[in-house]
């Protein structure tokens, strides 16, 4: 999973690991999770033309983010602002369901999912998914963001790991995935 692997590289886990109070492995897993889940949702969001504006919009406002990540830099509250619009009304229920999977015991991903949203946002610029200056037809807006934001999925149909992410907005969301 190429993007997945790309927020893992830009991330000092053993400071997530630090302000999380957990193992950095379990770190490792947590942000892999936490990563696919954003990503997951994006991809769901993206599948219309209003939301695929509105992720190439939010990612125009984090393009020119440093490859390194300095988390006392990353905008918490913008994250929180994010994961609304990514999952709505569901995203603490989104931050519970992670956090009461077994294979990341421990983790608050109340705490760090708004620390992930922005990095995630900031890639998908990287990749290509900003908006531009010029306006493109809203279709080839929903597939462009919607390849960029599948690309960093690695071309998995909702898998991180093992973890299925698909399964987990499928449920909160009446079965969408």
């Amino acid at each position: 999973m190429a993007g997945i692997d790309d927020i893992l590289d830009s991330l000092p886990i053993d400071q997530i690991a630090s302000k999380l109070g957990v193992d950095p492995a379990v770190a490792k897993k947590a942000v892999q999770e936490g990563g696919a889940t954003i990503l997951g949702g994006l991809q769901r969001n993206a599948a219309t033309p209003e939301g695929a504006a509105a992720i190439r919009k939010a990612a125009g406002a984090h393009a020119g983010q440093d490859a390194a990540v300095d988390l006392d830099a990353v905008d918490t509250e913008d994250g929180e602002k994010i994961l609304g619009h990514v999952f709505g009304d569901k995203h603490k229920e989104v931050a519970q369901k992670l956090t009461d999977e077994p294979q990341t015991a421990g983790v608050d991903f109340g705490a760090l999912l708004p620390m992930l949203a922005p990095i995630v946002m900031g890639l998908i610029a990287k990749r290509g998914g900003a908006a531009s200056g010029s306006e493109h037809g809203a279709e080839k807006d929903a597939g462009g963001i919607g390849d960029v934001i599948g690309g960093l999925l690695g071309g998995a149909s909702g898998s991180a790991g093992g973890f299925d992410v698909g399964g987990l907005l499928g449920g909160l969301f009446g079965g969408k995935k």
